[in-house]
């Protein structure tokens, strides 16, 4: 069965950073795209990222120039890497493998880790 375990969640300040991780078993990671989902109490699922597995990557426009999506194979991980954080990026972040991106995918996979940044 398909696992992804989120982790590296917290609380900083806004312009604070924050690195995501995922682990990832039970199929083949390697050829498989991966991504990044977030969603806010009483707000929609949205996507955030996504990495293939040739490494080309998608950012949401409202992430773009400050998140970074990356992968290493060998470890089974996908992170995100978040920099200059908003409070408008407040929201359990949840670790997907593709599949079709426009199905929304939080809390589908794993738990999520929680991310917070105050103002």
């Amino acid at each position: 069965e398909v696992q992804l375990v989120e982790s590296g969640g917290g609380s900083v300040q806004a312009g604070g950073s924050l690195r995501l991780s995922c682990t990832a078993s039970g199929f083949a990671f390697d050829e498989s795209d991966m991504g990044w989902y977030r969603q806010a109490p009483g707000n929609e699922c949205d996507l955030v990222s996504t990495i293939r597995d040739d490494y080309r990557t998608y950012y949401a426009d409202s992430v773009k120039g400050r998140f970074t999506i990356s992968r290493d194979n060998a470890k089974n991980m996908v992170y995100l890497q978040m920099t200059s954080l908003k409070p408008e990026d407040t929201a359990v972040y949840y670790c997907a493998a593709g599949g079709s991106w426009s199905v929304a995918q939080c809390n589908y996979w794993g738990q999520g880790t929680q991310v917070t940044g105050s103002s």
